[in-house]
């Protein structure tokens, strides 16, 4: 499912607003997440809920098909607004937004999500821990929102560095716990993912560099059992977006779009002998070439059901060679191997795939992405600081061969 989120912080939001977001997300094939307006709240310090009343009314009166949340961050409300909402009432927040919904006959079964917390430090925790005492039961996914970098202070270096991608594992580990120790099995989503804070840097956080933190973001996430992640943001706002103001794609579009064509859902254990160092007492081993194996997604009709994609990045200054072994020893392998384009190098807004440039070939056209077929048996070479797919064609893998 493709989701488009809109966060409402206004407390009035025009009708017609509402009608040209919902058609853009309708005609693009989006599913539409409408988060409403927190920071209204009664002398109690309740929810105020009179104008998202109104728009609930409005949008089912067009029979809008909308998925809800309520509010965005609320650990920051004290700093930001300078009003706080622990999480027993954020929680009684999300009841009274649900029994607004079920009156509704179009919204009785949408779906609900929250309470989009931030990193998990450990006041956000505690606030977590309340809501879902008192509402884990009532969203259908709990979210969260992670952010990697200080956007004020990141260089380009920061993005190869091995103890920043490694931060997220330890955030799943927190939200995980906490989410298990009220619904074990619920739904855990990362409903906002930013290389750098503050909106973004200018040529860092739109450049080649923040693929690295965003392809290894989405293999660890999958990896640990997260199976939604949405981005901030397509466009406009900030530089962590994934097209620039005149809508020509910037790396991490491509870098999306190869990931969507390529990797299904299931994932694969990956063994790589001779990767990782002995360890020893007092020394952690961060690696910097990573292996993700996911089966191949079965809706592209080039790969037959069984086939295997492997992405791999590469933070060495060197480069590496992977042998594949036992059942993919011997199988045909087509690469797509995405470099930057240009003299900026890590800092380049262009990718080159397998050596060609990739750019639209007109307003609504995207270019065929034409894969690198590896002869069978032939040793994988990943070039220093680069990552790519690599579709290990007619493996047959019993995992991948049904759904």
């Amino acid at each position: 499912m493709l989701i488009l989120k809109l966060q409402a912080f206004f407390c009035f939001f025009p009708a017609r607003s509402l009608d040209k977001l919902y058609n853009f997300a309708d005609c693009s094939g989006l599913h539409l997440i409408f988060a409403l307006n927190a920071l209204r709240r009664n002398p109690n310090n309740s929810w105020n809920s009179s104008s998202a009343l109104s728009l609930l009314k409005y949008s089912a009166s067009k029979k809008y098909n909308i998925s809800w949340e309520l509010g965005n961050e609320p650990n920051n409300y004290r700093t930001m607004h300078g009003r706080a909402v622990n999480g027993s009432q954020l929680g009684k927040d999300y009841i009274q937004l649900k029994s607004l919904l079920q009156p509704i006959r179009i919204y009785s079964r949408a779906s609900l999500y929250g309470p989009n917390i931030g990193r998990p430090r450990k006041n956000v925790i505690a606030l977590l821990d309340g809501f879902m005492k008192v509402a884990g039961s009532t969203v259908d996914a709990v979210t969260w929102q992670h952010c990697y970098i200080d956007g004020r202070v990141v260089k380009v270096m920061d993005f190869l560095k091995t103890r920043l991608l490694d931060t997220l594992s330890d955030q799943i580990r927190k939200i995980q716990k906490v989410v298990n120790a009220y619904t074990p099995g619920k739904k855990i989503w990362l409903e906002g993912v930013v290389t750098t804070s503050a909106g973004g840097t200018n040529n860092l956080s739109d450049s080649y560099a923040a693929g690295f933190l965003w392809l290894n973001t989405l293999g660890m996430l999958a990896n640990q059992g997260i199976d939604v992640v949405i981005r901030h943001s397509f466009f406009d706002h900030g530089y962590n977006h994934l097209v620039d103001q005149n809508f020509n794609p910037l790396p991490d579009y491509w870098l999306s779009l190869l990931y969507k064509r390529l990797i299904g859902p299931k994932v694969l254990a990956v063994h790589v002998a001779g990767l990782q160092r002995k360890p020893r007492p007092g020394r952690v081993i961060r690696d910097k070439l990573r292996i993700y194996a996911h089966c191949t997604n079965h809706h592209n009709h080039n790969y037959v059901r069984g086939s295997i994609t492997l992405f791999i990045i590469n933070l060495h200054r060197s480069r590496k060679k992977i042998k594949l072994a036992g059942t993919l020893r011997d199988k045909l392998v087509h690469q797509y191997l995405l470099q930057p384009y240009g003299q900026e190098g890590l800092k380049s807004k262009s990718v080159q795939l397998n050596g060609q440039p990739l750019v639209m070939v007109d307003d609504g056209t995207l270019p065929e992405l034409k894969p690198r077929p590896l002869r069978a048996g032939r040793t994988l070479v990943i070039p220093p600081v680069t990552m790519g797919f690599y579709v290990v064609k007619n493996v047959h893998a019993l995992a991948c061969r049904y759904r």
